[in-house]
């Protein structure tokens, strides 16, 4: 049996113990996770029965006799933020935002703190250990952010980020970001894993003991996660990543978790000179306005969270190449566009095999789903028969190997809103139609096709004709 002497260490992130202190944890492959932990935790449950109780500060009531009025959502002010919060922000909970670098947190809590300090009656603070005060300024000219009870401040100690607290006494606090403060006493430096799980543990007790809304900006690794132990995620109330590509406009809040509200919604804002606005309508981001009818092109909705998006999936077929032919895509899954081809070669004789693929979505759109597999398939089609799609067509459906079209979900939603959007002829799997859903959305007519096969038939025989029937 090994003894323990000194110390005993364990993982924060999966909770296994190791004899030594050692840089990287065996079980789950983490990074400086392994911390010292208390010699009663270390000599297991026994050991636990020695502690004795005390009385509780609060006693336990019956469930129907606790107020819920303290845990009511406040609007911050700015729609598509409000949104992904679930109504806005909820006094004393703490929202971990996190993004790439350059993305726009920054601009988009800047905006959220000015909006809070305009029509909130308590003021709001920012503490950036990023940037200089006068940084900070210079973006809130500039975006139209400057309000005489928005209060700012540039500070990378705990201790003064809380003496702050008590001068300003503000209803909304942003700490840009969790990673540059360091909390005195706490070995590691800032930045460091027991400096963020220390700094942050810290703030959310001020902010459950003061009721204080609170925003940590985090920063995201090389693979996109939010940097930091993983404890960092189970503290905090709200989980955001702020998504968007650098040359595109379009940026989106994703909820990754909610203790308040759905953790599956999605906000879009627009990044422009200007700062950052919503987006209440983002579609018609992406979507092309053709003046003639265009091959290659096909239109379907994509749910992003509880938001229908409607999504223009393009395509280009290339020359004859020997060997391997190019297949690129962006803001579509490459390995579902290979599948695609394919079930093409295989089940309705188009042949792909030695021919350049390219295939994008249109404004930035990243879709994932497989809900767009039969409007890549039709575009895919559309460029190797150089035949236009109808303008008027939007479809839905997953494309299996056997060439039949599958049924996603939400499909009612995804047709309100391509029929909000003018379109007038989907197609759609079977069992999705309106004698399944009993929804018809007005003026649009849904045809159920099994197969690619049957899909292409309806497709092309609308592009000839008013009635596809």
């Amino acid at each position: 049996m090994t003894k323990t002497k000194g110390a005993a260490y364990q993982c924060d992130v999966c909770g296994h113990r190791p004899a030594k202190w050692i840089g990287r944890c065996p079980e789950c492959g983490e990074w400086g996770s392994i911390i010292e932990s208390s010699p009663l935790a270390a000599l297991g449950p026994s050991a636990l029965r020695t502690v004795p109780s005390r009385a509780p500060l609060e006693p336990a009531r019956p469930i129907a006799e606790i107020s819920a009025a303290p845990a009511q959502a406040r609007p911050t002010g700015v729609a598509e933020f409000d949104r992904v919060l679930g109504g806005g922000i909820v006094p004393g909970a703490v929202v971990l935002l996190a993004g790439e670098p350059g993305v726009g947190k920054s601009t988009l809590l800047l905006d959220v703190a000015q909006q809070w300090a305009k029509h909130g009656d308590t003021p709001s603070l920012m503490i950036s250990g990023e940037e200089s005060v006068s940084q900070v300024r210079l973006r809130a000219e500039r975006i139209g952010a400057l309000h005489e009870r928005l209060y700012l401040a540039a500070e990378s100690d705990l201790g003064a980020v809380l003496g702050h607290l008590d001068a300003v006494k503000p209803g909304l606090l942003i700490l840009d970001s969790v990673q540059t403060i360091s909390a005195p006493g706490t070995d590691g430096v800032a930045g460091g894993v027991t400096q963020v799980r220390a700094v942050t543990a810290a703030l959310v007790a001020i902010a459950k003991e003061r009721g204080l809304a609170t925003v940590l900006v985090g920063h995201v690794t090389k693979d996109g996660n939010v940097a930091g132990p993983r404890v960092l995620e189970h503290l905090v109330d709200v989980v955001l990543n702020f998504e968007g590509d650098k040359h595109s406009s379009l940026r989106m809040v994703r909820g990754l978790k909610n203790r308040f509200g759905a953790a599956d919604e999605v906000g879009c804002f627009e990044m422009h000179e200007g700062g950052i606005t919503s987006l209440p309508d983002p579609s018609g981001l992406f979507l092309t306005r053709y003046a003639d009818a265009v091959s290659g092109t096909c239109v379907s909705v994509a749910m992003e969270g509880r938001r229908a998006l409607v999504a223009e999936v393009q395509t280009l077929i290339g020359a004859q190449t020997p060997g391997s032919p190019r297949r690129t895509v962006s803001g579509l899954d490459s390995a579902r566009l290979a599948m695609i081809i394919a079930v093409l070669q295989q089940r309705a004789q188009i042949q792909l095999h030695d021919r350049e693929v390219y295939a994008a979505t249109v404004g930035g759109l990243r879709v994932t789903e497989p809900a767009v597999d039969l409007a890549l398939a039709l575009a895919a089609a559309s460029a190797a028969h150089d035949l236009p799609m109808p303008p008027d067509l939007v479809v839905v459906g997953e494309v299996g190997l056997t060439g039949e079209v599958r049924r996603v979900g939400a499909v009612p939603r995804r047709l309100a809103e391509a029929a909000r959007l003018g379109f007038r002829f989907a197609l759609v799997p079977p069992g999705c139609g309106p004698a399944a859903t009993g929804v018809t959305p007005p003026g649009m007519r849904v045809l159920e096709v099994g197969d690619v096969r049957t899909a292409l038939h309806y497709a092309v025989k609308a592009s000839s004709e008013v009635d596809p029937r």
